[in-house]
């Protein structure tokens, strides 16, 4: 006789919930399981945007964005927040995605309660503790208790057996990102007019090559925001070229980059953008600059070049690949590796026609059978 699961699905930014709504859908389509789904909601506009396209009510909502908490402050209020949410449901399975506070709160919880933890998007490694940060802690976290272990390559299910993580906990599954990035590109194709909102960029900057980018990594805070300003402002000096920057909501970006390149002509800095028009904006694009790690994965699945203005990577596949080149936050470096790519067609291409890692848009129906089966 089948056994029907209560799952709950907990997460807390915009990019858990991008890469944790074609698993939620999945769940709520089989009736294997009990879905039920708990945001922090860590960031809260940015998170509202993916839950609204996305079509997902939370079950729970711990609200508990606050401007400026520190990192000690929200792990406190998270992991008992979400304790209480635990005590409530006593689900089967606690799911976690990635490596936010959300996520090793959630985990920590679950552990506390006894109730397995299934991580998905486990074994990402960049091998330096401070970058990401706090990220790679929290993974590492996860990693050594949670039962089972959703990989999205092989190299990050390599890096687990490393730490001696038990192999049969361990399955590749493909990332859920490629998953979101197909469902949100049918829908755009549906409906046309939920991307529409970059109409007036793309007639701005009709005929030059259009420069995608994205910056808000802690670690990047200070210095390495300054080096990243300092190359856009080069790059964007170039009349065949216009940046496109969705400016992230925390004051240590805005700061920096309103003061270095507010009023450029060929820089648009923007509102953070919902997640069709992002997908958007990645089409639209020559190539992305990027400090975030989804991007490393969606840009590639469109055919783009990124370059990974970080001096690490636990995504190191796209870089093997060839999809991906870490270039750090040196200006010099980022412009001259900008330059490369729009000016030598066979650079461009070797990287643009690389075969992308991350998946083929399954991984939420693979993730499924694995909470069934065990």
């Amino acid at each position: 006789m089948s056994v029907t699961r209560k799952i709950l699905t907990v997460f807390g930014t915009r990019p858990e919930a991008i890469k944790l709504f074609p698993l939620v859908h999945a769940l709520e389509a089989d009736d294997r399981f009990i879905s039920r789904v708990c945001v922090s909601a860590q960031h809260r506009g940015m998170l509202d945007q993916v839950l609204d396209i996305a079509g997902v009510v939370p079950d729970h909502d711990l609200d508990l964005m606050t401007p400026g908490q520190t990192l000690d402050e929200l792990t406190a209020r998270a992991l008992t927040g979400i304790g209480k949410v635990l005590d409530i449901e006593q689900p089967d399975w606690v799911v976690v995605q990635g490596d936010t506070t959300t996520v090793m709160a959630g985990a920590i919880a679950a552990y506390y309660r006894k109730i397995p933890v299934c991580h998905v998007e486990a074994g990402l490694r960049s091998g330096n503790i401070h970058h990401p940060w706090p990220e790679e802690v929290n993974r590492r976290v996860v990693g050594t208790f949670a039962a089972l272990h959703c990989a999205p390559t092989e190299t990050a299910a390599a890096a687990l057996r490393r730490e001696n993580v038990a192999a049969d906990s361990i399955h590749v599954t493909g990332n859920t990102v490629i998953d979101a990035l197909h469902w949100v590109t049918r829908r755009i194709a549906e409906q046309p007019g939920l991307a529409t909102g970059l109409s007036a960029l793309e007639e701005r900057f009709v005929g030059k090559r259009i420069i995608g980018m994205t910056s808000h990594r802690r670690e990047n805070f200070g210095a390495g925001m300054q080096g990243i300003a300092d190359a856009v402002k080069r790059i964007a000096a170039r009349r065949d070229v216009a940046v496109i920057f969705p400016v992230h909501l925390n004051p240590n970006v805005r700061a920096v980059m309103n003061q270095q390149l507010a009023g450029l002509d060929n820089v648009a800095l923007i509102e953070p953008l919902d997640y069709p028009h992002f997908a958007r904006l990645l089409d639209i694009s020559t190539l992305m600059l990027t400090d975030s790690g989804g991007v490393q994965e969606e840009a590639p699945a469109l055919g783009k070049p990124v370059l990974v203005m970080r001096e690490t990577t636990e995504r190191p596949e796209g870089v093997e690949a060839g999809t991906a080149k870490l270039v750090g936050t040196d200006a010099d470096i980022i412009v001259a590796e900008t330059k490369r790519l729009l000016d030598d067609p066979a650079a461009y291409a070797a990287m643009a026609r690389a075969h992308n890692p991350f998946g083929d848009g399954h991984a939420a129906a693979r993730i499924c059978d694995l909470l069934a089966d065990r």
